[in-house]
């Protein structure tokens, strides 16, 4: 059986560590504040003190952190993954990150006779939690062959889209459709509460019919109680955006909607929520998060 290393233990990453440990998994795991994977280990994880070591001790290494910098630092600096011998080794990037940075990994590992998928992932804190995250890859076919078992014990949906780079380019890509079903969510309460409608019975009844989405289901009962936890933070979405937006200008490709959706959720970090879920956009509408009361 593969040793498992795992590299990142936030919201997401802890769960997808538990999803694999409860399929039977023998799981490394290093965090940059060590204290962050303590319950993880008393569950039966092991710690290593460097994504060098975690590199070492493990067949198949998953990393999971917060920025494009992040995962270079995790890769590339003096106690990063590519200080270890790799040899038939396979790494995994579950992190939203660059194209290019997913190509220069991919090449890197090449060198080194080792292989890498990048695989970032879509369905937020519930579906780690739940294990149905849908798993979007970028990498050649025998090594996802090799780490689809271990795919299918934190995802429910998962597909190869090609060559390195091509699992970030459609989590992008997916990234612009949550942008467009995020500001219609939170528009549509804002408008359906000015107009004195019952939310509650809104949001069932849209749910219903050919607006039904994702965001809508998850977030949209969560924004009624007044609940912006973290499922994805809107530091994070704003650095999804950005990278999209700065590909599609590589491609010479406008996209107006998901630059005012940029904008949004940048006034919404402007005022202190970066660390607030991505449904706390209503929070620019909505004093706090707090539901008016309609006067209609």
């Amino acid at each position: 059986m593969s040793k498992i290393g795992f590299i990142g233990t936030g919201v997401m990453g802890k769960s997808i560590i538990r999803n694999m440990m409860k399929n039977n998994l023998s799981v490394n795991v290093y965090n940059r504040t060590k204290s962050k994977t303590d319950d993880l280990v008393a569950e039966g994880a092991v710690w290593y003190d460097t994504p060098k070591a975690i590199a070492e001790a493990s067949d198949i290494i998953f990393t999971m952190v917060g920025f494009p910098s992040d995962v270079e630092g995790v890769y590339f600096n003096e106690t990063g993954i590519f200080q270890a011998d790799l040899t038939g080794k396979i790494v995994v990037d579950l992190t939203t990150s660059t194209p290019t940075l997913a190509e220069k990994i991919a090449k890197k590992a090449a060198e080194v006779g080792a292989h890498a998928l990048d695989a970032p992932v879509s369905g937020g804190d519930l579906g780690a939690k739940n294990g149905t995250l849908t798993i979007m890859v970028g990498g050649d076919q025998e090594s996802y062959d090799t780490v689809l078992p271990i795919f299918k014990t934190f995802g429910k949906t998962f597909m190869l889209h090609g060559s390195a780079g091509k699992g970030q380019h459609t989590k992008m890509a997916n990234q612009l459709m949550i942008a467009g079903t995020m500001t219609g969510l939170t528009e549509m309460l804002v408008y359906a509460n000015a107009t004195g409608l019952t939310l509650e019975k809104v949001l069932e009844t849209v749910g219903g019919g050919s607006a039904a989405n994702w965001s809508l289901s998850n977030y949209g009962p969560r924004i009624l109680k007044e609940d912006y936890t973290p499922g994805f933070f809107v530091k994070h979405f704003i650095k999804d955006l950005k990278i999209a937006l700065d590909e599609a200008k590589k491609l010479d490709l406008p996209l107006p909607a998901t630059q005012k959706a940029t904008e949004l959720y940048e006034s919404l970090a402007d005022k202190g929520f970066e660390n607030d879920g991505t449904q706390a956009l209503i929070k620019l509408w909505w004093t706090d998060g707090k539901q008016p009361t309609n006067k209609n």
